[in-house]
């Protein structure tokens, strides 16, 4: 397995990753224009994970300067508990950490508890003290 730069290049790749993966891809957000002008603004710090040439995981991962945050992170299932998410999560905290940020945030949805096992055991802690709150513009 191989963890690389994720690139526009990937878009359909990755789209149809998140569509078997996630709970919701957004039209809007992860439209190929939107994808790519978020990787232009975080060159190099979203990743996928390859496999025989295929990709097997990705994350959309980014920062404002202050604080980095994780996006639609998946893992095929049939790569899950190999190590796959864990060297990809690495690898971003890796490249934020380059850049001189020093917190990193997720949204991870309540009811998804094999996901949030997963990051428990990556070390993030949960914020029961704060709201995520979101507006669709």
């Amino acid at each position: 397995m191989t963890i690389r730069p994720m690139t526009i290049d990937d878009y359909e790749e990755i789209l149809a990753l998140w569509n078997a993966c996630l709970a919701s891809p957004r039209d809007i957000d992860d439209a190929p224009e939107a994808v790519a002008r978020f990787l232009r603004r975080n060159p190099g710090i979203s990743v996928v994970a390859e496999e025989d040439d295929a990709i097997v995981g990705s994350i959309l991962c980014g920062h404002d300067g202050r604080r980095g945050c994780l996006y639609h992170v998946a893992v095929r299932p049939s790569h899950r508990r190999c190590g796959v998410g864990q060297a990809m999560v690495q690898a971003c905290l890796d490249a934020l950490r380059a850049e001189g940020i020093h917190k990193c945030a997720l949204v991870a949805f309540t009811k998804n508890e094999e996901g949030n096992a997963f990051w428990e055991a990556m070390g993030f802690d949960t914020r029961a003290e704060i709201y995520f709150r979101e507006i669709t513009l």
